[in-house]
């Protein structure tokens, strides 16, 4: 059985860590290369890296950063961001990304996820996807969340696997911040619909919410930001309760 992978956001804006509540009221975290470090040490399994201005702003990702962030980490680390192109992507790359996430740019130009995935291979192309339920439907949300769209959540996740996505990071916008617990339902009903990794996004808030996630939404890897970010949730405790509940998990000395 391949195992379960604990992954801590850091969201920057303006060069900082930042959180939020379903996406809005955004406050300070900490600085991203030291939060990377400390994340290292604490056996993380990866770290994600969103600028989530990048996109809004219309301006590339801070690839300086990408680089400090990097050399503080010796664990996969993907990054997202205002990619758009592959070469946006090279340039990540070559800072020390292990990956790149993708997101707006996918949804906008589908043939992006195909172009990532033969110039790097699919094993560094994560398409992630922030969805909200509208009516009943999960639909696809743009820009952080900002702008939605008429594309219903299950057949893009068919989409952007044919494609070449190596994995998908699945946020939900009814759940982000929220501490409430991930949206498990849909991500179960997600993981049998493609055959690459889902990491869930959106809503943890306890060392159960991980548990619930990998028992009953059968995610492959589950991501959080603040209670990381502000001590709520220590890694080497997640990791034990995880292990206690005969989930697969990588363990560091740090951790046992």
């Amino acid at each position: 059985m391949l195992t379960k992978r604990i992954i801590p956001c850091l969201d920057i804006k303006d060069g900082r860590t930042v959180k939020g509540v379903n996406f809005v009221n955004l406050r300070d975290a900490g600085d991203p290369v030291e939060l990377a470090k400390r994340y290292t040490i604490e056996g993380a399994d990866e770290l994600v890296f969103l600028d989530i201005s990048a996109t809004e702003q219309k301006r590339k990702t801070l690839s300086n950063l990408v680089l400090r962030v990097a050399s503080a980490l010796n664990i996969p680390f993907t990054v997202g961001g205002g990619v758009s192109s592959v070469s946006d992507a090279k340039i990540l790359l070559r800072n020390g990304a292990d990956k790149i996430a993708v997101n707006s740019a996918a949804v906008r130009t589908p043939d992006l996820i195909n172009q990532l995935s033969e110039s790097f291979g699919n094993q560094c192309v994560v398409v992630a996807i922030d969805a909200k339920k509208i009516n009943g439907r999960w639909m696809v949300h743009l820009v952080g969340g900002k702008v939605p769209t008429d594309i219903e959540l299950k057949d893009w996740v068919k989409e952007v696997e044919s494609r070449g996505a190596g994995e998908i990071l699945f946020t939900s916008m009814d759940h982000d911040g929220t501490k409430n617990g991930f949206a498990n339902q849909t991500l179960a009903e997600l993981s049998v619909l493609v055959n690459i990794p889902i990491i869930a996004s959106g809503g943890a808030g306890t060392t159960d919410d991980f548990v619930d996630a990998f028992k009953i939404g059968k995610a492959d890897a589950a991501l959080a930001a603040s209670v990381f970010h502000y001590g709520e949730i220590k890694i080497p405790d997640l990791k034990k309760k995880l292990k206690q509940e005969n989930i697969e998990i990588r363990i560091t000395d740090e951790n046992s």
